[in-house]
């Protein structure tokens, strides 16, 4: 994935606006003075000073995590490296691309297509088609990340520490911008003593990253989620949209790349040793031990990094594993129980719907294919009283339900569209499962590509429990925006779940078998991507 100088320009262009409102300032009127207050340390005693333990703990906890939360993000990101205003995720109407392929007209471009090499000294785990394991230590990395925030939070207004940031007069403003047109035209202001006090520009950027860049990071994520956000029509609408929140999710990412940035800087050229002594070892004075300490602890950082990439690509099975024991039972238990409900009207209906998926090649679908699938027939059978095969009228005459809905891809994108189908729900009462039967395996005609070795081979399939398969939106979609499937959509049959993600809607769907325990099958990770891409279990977000 290359950044482009005018993708590079549109993303620094904010810093570029105000720093050249701080030279015309100084060119014009002078630069304003740095009032006192951000410099003395005088009446040190009054407020809190110093960095407690758990402080400086947190403090290196949160920058870990961080760094592994933007590289698995943009791991995520390269999966779909474009970003929308709209739902729609028309090409051409991203308003930013990080990719030079602009989609092609004259032949069928996919999704998977779309995706772009990432390096592995950038993205979690890196290269390209790994969005699974991106997602793990996202999840993972997430997980930590608001928990040591938690205890960062109840500390900080547990100890009053949390007077040094928080701001009591709007004064704060103009002494803030009186210090950063200094920092920007290279004037250096005098600073005041970290331990005992910030200096304006400190303390708001602080505020800043605490109160105001952490829960929008936090708040922007259950915007992409289909379970929620299919339960609760009004979540997105706070944003905007789904494409909006994922817009922001990365604008939010890009301010914390910039203030970690900037804060190192500065850390460096206003003392590097005293401030390293702050923030490590609790101490004002300018003895070597923080350095050291410090470095050290930025070493283990990188360390830390480099072994999770290591653990990425040789034991991916394992991470899959450690994901789905930690954080699929907090998502199942915040996202599994609510229906979605959402439907959109007709008018919303997305002019552009992208492909994704491997078009069957096997002779039996290429011959059913010619004859409009006259000829299929759905097998039912595994666990149940009554095995059924079903052709496409007879499929029609058990009912029919018509909703239209939001589809979120794993990758990013996202797109409008009317199904038509069967209720699920209405064959599991025909078939009558037995009383061991807990999930329901869908095989495809088509064939999937293994993630370790490229290569095209074994049966794609999906999985999907029976609880969730009783919910009223999940079909077995026949028809979409009121005609047949098309055969790049999934003809002539495919799975609508909407409270997950699009990599469980089984296309071109052959047969499908109720079963009791999804290890059973293949891999026994309960899906063709999940066994080969190392696909988690976290498909409603």
């Amino acid at each position: 994935m290359r950044l482009r100088f005018k993708t590079l320009l549109l993303l620094v262009s904010p810093l570029l606006l105000v720093v050249a409102a701080a030279y015309i300032q100084w060119g014009t009127v002078g630069l304003s003075p740095v009032p006192s207050s951000c410099t003395s340390d005088a009446d040190v005693g009054v407020q809190p000073h110093g960095f407690p333990a758990w402080l400086r703990i947190t403090h290196y906890v949160n920058f870990l995590f961080l760094v592994l939360l933007v590289r698995s993000g943009l791991q995520i990101l390269a999966d779909h490296p474009r970003l929308y205003w709209n739902v729609h995720c028309t090409p051409g109407s991203e308003w930013l691309r990080l990719t030079p392929i602009e989609v092609p007209t004259d032949r069928v471009w996919t999704a998977k297509e779309d995706s772009r090499h990432l390096s592995p000294w950038i993205g979690l785990p890196g290269y390209r088609h790994t969005v699974g394991m991106a997602r793990h230590w996202h999840f993972l990395s997430v997980l930590f990340w608001v928990g040591n925030g938690l205890i960062y939070i109840a500390l900080l207004f547990g100890t009053g520490q949390w007077q040094r940031l928080v701001p009591n007069s709007w004064q704060i403003v103009p002494d803030a911008w009186a210090v950063f047109t200094h920092y920007a035209t290279f004037h250096m202001p005098s600073e005041p003593n970290g331990f005992y006090r910030y200096n304006a520009l400190q303390q708001l950027s602080y505020f800043g990253v605490v109160f105001v860049l952490a829960p929008l990071a936090i708040l922007t994520g259950p915007s992409m989620s289909p379970a929620f956000t299919n339960q609760f029509p009004w979540y997105p609408k706070l944003p905007g949209n789904r494409q909006i929140g994922r817009s922001l999710h990365f604008l939010i990412m890009c301010a914390f790349v910039a203030f970690i940035l900037t804060h190192v800087t500065l850390v460096i050229i206003t003392g590097f040793v005293r401030n390293m002594n702050h923030i490590v070892v609790g101490a004002d004075d300018a003895k070597p031990i923080g350095l050291y300490l410090g470095l050290a602890g930025i070493s283990m950082v990188i360390l830390l990094n480099v072994l999770a990439n290591w653990a990425a690509w040789k034991y991916p099975r394992a991470i899959q594993h450690v994901a789905k024991a930690i954080v699929s039972p907090i998502m199942r238990l915040l996202l599994d129980r609510p229906k979605p409900v959402v439907e959109f009207r007709r008018e919303n209906i997305s002019p552009f719907f992208w492909v994704n998926g491997k078009m069957p090649t096997s002779d039996e679908w290429k011959s059913l294919a010619a004859n409009d699938f006259k000829g299929y027939r759905l097998k039912v059978y595994g666990l149940v009283e009554k095995p059924i095969e079903l052709s496409l009228d007879e499929l029609r005459a058990l009912g029919q339900k018509t909703q239209i809905t939001l589809h979120h891809c794993i990758q990013g994108w996202s797109g409008i569209a009317e199904w038509s189908g069967l209720p699920l729900a209405k064959l599991i009462d025909l078939v009558r499962p037995t009383l061991n039967a807990n999930a329901i395996i869908f095989y495809s005609f088509s064939e999937g590509i293994e993630f370790d070795t490229g290569i095209v081979g074994g049966q794609y399939y999906d999985s999907l429990s029976i609880k969730n398969a009783m919910k009223p939106q999940t079909l077995l979609a026949y028809e979409m925006n009121e005609r047949p499937l098309s055969h790049l959509h999934g003809a002539p049959l495919r799975l609508r779940v909407e409270n997950q993600l699009g990599f469980k809607m089984v296309k071109w769907i052959q047969a499908i078998e109720f079963v009791g325990d999804v290890k059973s099958v293949y891999k026994g990770e309960g899906g063709y991507a999940e066994d080969n891409e190392y696909f988690g279990e976290q498909a409603n977000i």
